[in-house]
């Protein structure tokens, strides 16, 4: 199978195979007019097998989304062919608006407008919790 390389745009690499849907849907990249490639299963040396999305056209990511749905990845940064930036993205330390609260009760349900704040309290199991009302 051959996938043309991209010109101007990003490369999403390392991620948990089997998660590339899940990245694709919460950046939204349907909504995109571009190429937008998604390989699942590729083989690799280090992973055993990873999925990689290539978006062939500029694109602001936000990485604190992708690290909090897969602390793996690299993104690739492509101008003219070229990579011209690597970044490794990580497990963030603080959600705003990427996850919601469940806790009917909180205020974040109760009134419109205040943003989802949580925030990281056990690196290893990666549990996040309201900074509100401190449900998880």
């Amino acid at each position: 199978m051959k996938i043309d390389s991209i010109q101007n745009g990003i490369v999403l690499d390392h991620i948990t195979a089997g998660m590339a849907l899940r990245i694709y849907n919460h950046l939204k990249l349907d909504k995109l007019d571009c190429s937008v490639a998604i390989l699942q299963n590729v083989r690799s040396g280090k992973m055993g097998k990873k999925d990689i999305l290539k978006i062939d056209q500029e694109y602001d990511v936000n990485l604190d989304g992708l690290g909090y749905i897969d602390p793996n990845i690299t993104v690739s940064i492509v101008k003219d062919g070229e990579t011209v930036e690597k970044k490794k993205v990580a497990l963030p330390h603080k959600l705003i608006n990427i996850k919601t609260c469940k806790n009917p009760r909180c205020i974040t349900t109760i009134e419109p407008g205040i943003p989802q704040v949580f925030k990281l309290t056990d690196e290893e199991n990666r549990v996040y919790r309201c900074i509100y009302c401190d449900a998880s």
